[in-house]
């Protein structure tokens, strides 16, 4: 039986109730959706489309690269939405009662167009968007980012005080399961923090390979346009519950959703947050839609006990017969 069968926890003959997880950037990887695409008509006219309404022959950086292309984020992000979005349409029938969807970072915005509170292209422009504003800031204010494993969240918070009293910017930026914190912010900042959690007993601190501080107060100037950019999209009320990165809370009411998306980019993510949301809220099994299995391999922490799919791949969809 596949992991996650349909009457998991509804009872005989009852479908479980589904929570959608969308992965962010980090989790791209050059050849991403392709089987996806190659096999499934739905996840080609995704990408088609993508191409289209960007100008841009993006499939082919997803699925050829170069890596390095890929991995910029104004290339990454989109590509994520768009991967995303494929998976999305087509598992959506196999999904079974989606109970709630959340998204890490970037992924928020994914799950959003998952629940139509936006159209796919109006979501995709607004991603690339999101993508060139972020890379911009960090070119004017240069940062970096690393995870902290092994030391709870206060203790991150007070070593990030400590560093902020001594003049360089840093700050907890994901919060993504216990014992694992990423901060952010200025590369000195970073690097004093580094030294720091690992004088308190850090299991280990690992430099991520970013050239911005994600989630910090030096995404400010990509806020305040990524604001402007989102007041000129049309939103509706989502069909599902979105849970928000900044709150840990549903939202639903379009013009809280945009304040909430602007304010994700110097937010940090409050992931175990949204995952114990997202179980109180009722969700019975979790699929992850995009590439990669972080997200799955968090749960395994932020949701212990409760099944967990990663569908990014046409062989991970052909398993999903006992969802049904």
């Amino acid at each position: 039986m596949a992991v996650g069968a349909g009457t998991v926890a509804g009872g005989a003959g009852t479908p479980a109730r589904t929570a959608l997880l969308f992965p962010g950037q980090g989790s791209q990887h050059v050849g991403m959706g392709r089987s996806l695409a190659d096999s499934r008509p739905a996840a080609r006219e995704t990408f088609e489309e993508a191409d289209e309404v960007l100008g841009l022959r993006l499939s082919r950086i997803a699925w050829e690269g170069p890596e390095e292309a890929l991995r910029a984020t104004e290339h990454a992000q989109p590509a994520l939405y768009v991967h995303s979005l494929a998976a999305y349409r087509v598992a959506k029938d196999r999904l079974g009662r989606v109970a709630v969807a959340a998204g890490h970072s970037l992924g928020e915005l994914s799950a959003h167009a998952a629940a139509g509170s936006f159209s796919f292209a109006d979501g995709l422009r607004a991603v690339r968007k999101r993508g060139e504003l972020m890379a911009r800031a960090s070119d004017s204010a240069p940062g970096t980012m690393a995870a902290v494993l092994g030391l709870d969240e206060e203790t991150v918070r007070a070593l990030c005080r400590e560093v902020g009293e001594a003049g360089a910017t840093v700050v907890p930026a994901n919060l993504n399961a216990p014992g694992q914190v990423v901060v952010s912010g200025e590369i000195e900042g970073v690097e004093r923090l580094a030294e720091a959690a690992r004088a308190q007993g850090a299991k280990r601190v690992a430099k991520l390979s970013v050239s911005a501080a994600f989630h910090s107060p030096l995404m400010t100037p990509a806020a305040d346009e990524f604001r402007e950019h989102l007041h000129l999209m049309r939103f509706e009320r989502p069909a599902f519950p979105v849970v928000s990165n900044v709150t840990a809370e549903a939202a639903a009411e379009p013009e809280r959703v945009r304040e909430l998306l602007v304010r994700q980019l110097t937010a940090p993510v409050r992931w175990i947050d949204c995952v114990s949301r997202m179980v109180a809220m009722g969700a019975e099994r979790f699929a992850e839609l995009g590439p990669g299995k972080v997200l799955a391999g968090l749960n395994r922490r932020n949701a212990k006990g409760l099944p967990v799919l990663s569908l990014g791949e046409a062989g991970a969809v052909d398993a999903m017969e006992d969802w049904e």
